[in-house]
């Protein structure tokens, strides 16, 4: 029978193999223009275009502005709701936003809530298993079958009428805001009309794209992961550990510009409803997370032999074993060999030789001296045995009862 050819007509194209005659059907043409084309015509020009002084510093405060639309805006208002905003400050967010030139509020935020709904399945749009490379870009560089589309609800999302609006709009957003106002203000200010379009403009967008795009494949892979590691993702100073919080750092003194302006905007009457993830719960991701370290260290130690794998022996047997010339010793009811410590024990061999046959619980545990964790751990590496009954007072007992008979 003749080989049946898959009908590539019936499959989307992310499941027909690439090649010469139909790689450029693979990729998503509009997101390739603002993330590599464009921007690599940014940085030729910048080869011919003097940066002005003032053109460098309203580069950096639009790039801050326009970071706010993301972190602030998009992730933290719009994505996770973790505080509220007046009007105008959603008006300003919306803006600045779209001059990060990363789509609207509505795709931006339905594939973050996607993202953490998936985390680090095939749903996930932007998947840190699939490749840090994918993670970072590619999975908006090529096309996406949308069978495997993490879906979510964005309902709260299509009753917003300002991220409506800026989704209807978003074309305009990124001309307006993401190219034509930084050059308007540096050519109205001080006459670098092209300086504002190429600095202000394309590579500050460039460099806004590629911090937030760190976030999705870095901030995966690199970094500790302090409170919970099931997942991918690791503490970062770009990445929220905590979607419901406004906060990205915890702690006050973290590095976290965007949670201090919300903070600012509630003092002036702009934003409200903080949220924040209870302490309570954080301290326990915390100490749980230490707990795994813990455990993981103390699997590779040497605690001696588990108490349930040790032979066990009568009081008489054990006293045979330490006639024979083996210097035993019987510690809460536990047999030890001292062979290779007596030489060694801080208190001299005297002391040790004192307790060879015998019951030395007393002894080891403050009749003589209360040794210390590291003792016990020492001690732990000489189990040799159990004695049946518990120990030599178990025995006495045992003897006068018989004796009794």
């Amino acid at each position: 029978m003749a080989e049946t050819k898959p009908n590539y007509q019936k499959l989307h194209i992310t499941e027909q193999p690439i090649t010469l005659s139909n790689w450029h059907c693979h990729v998503n043409w509009i997101n390739t223009s603002l993330i590599l084309v464009v921007p690599i015509f940014g940085c030729i020009a910048a080869f011919f275009t003097k940066l002005q002084p003032a053109t460098a510093a309203w580069a950096i405060l639009y790039y801050f502005w326009t970071g706010l639309g993301i972190t602030a805006g998009y992730h933290r208002l719009w994505a996770h709701r973790s505080y509220e905003a007046s009007l105008p400050l959603k008006i300003f967010l919306a803006c600045v936003g779209g001059g990060a030139v990363q789509g609207s509020i509505r795709w931006w935020s339905s594939k973050h809530r996607a993202h953490h709904r998936w985390t680090d399945t095939v749903k996930d749009p932007y998947s840190v298993r699939k490749g840090v490379w994918y993670s970072h870009f590619m999975w908006m560089v090529m096309k996406q079958n949308p069978k495997d589309r993490g879906r979510t609800d964005i309902s709260d999302l299509n009753h917003d009428p300002i991220v409506v609006w800026q989704h209807r709009h978003y074309g305009n957003f990124i001309l307006v805001f993401g190219m034509f106002f930084p050059m308007l203000v540096a050519g109205l200010g001080w006459g670098d009309w092209q300086g504002g379009l190429v600095y202000a403009g394309i590579l500050r967008f460039l460099f806004v794209q590629q911090a937030t795009f760190c976030v999705n494949s870095l901030a995966h892979w690199l970094g500790d992961q302090p409170f919970d590691d099931r997942n991918s993702p690791r503490d970062h100073v770009l990445t929220a550990l905590f979607p419901s919080d406004y906060r990205n750092a915890i702690e006050w003194w973290k590095y976290d510009p965007t949670k201090w302006s919300i903070w600012v905007w509630k003092q002036l009457g702009l934003a409200s409803n903080l949220k924040q993830f209870r302490a309570n719960e954080i301290e326990k991701g915390r100490v749980q997370q230490l707990q795994k370290k813990v455990d993981q260290k103390r699997a590779k130690l040497d605690w001696g032999v588990p108490l349930e794998q040790l032979p066990i022996l009568s009081w008489d047997e054990f006293e045979v074993e330490s006639q024979s010339g083996k210097p035993l010793t019987v510690i809460a009811g536990v047999v030890h060999d001292l062979t290779h410590f007596i030489h060694e024990h801080p208190g001299g061999k005297v002391l040790i030789n004192s307790a060879i046959g015998k019951d030395a619980t007393g002894l080891f545990n403050g009749g003589v001296y209360s040794h210390s964790n590291a003792a016990h751990n020492l001690l732990s590496s000489m189990r040799v045995g159990v004695i049946r009954g518990g120990g030599e007072v178990e025995i006495w007992r045992r003897r006068n009862s018989d004796k009794a008979i």
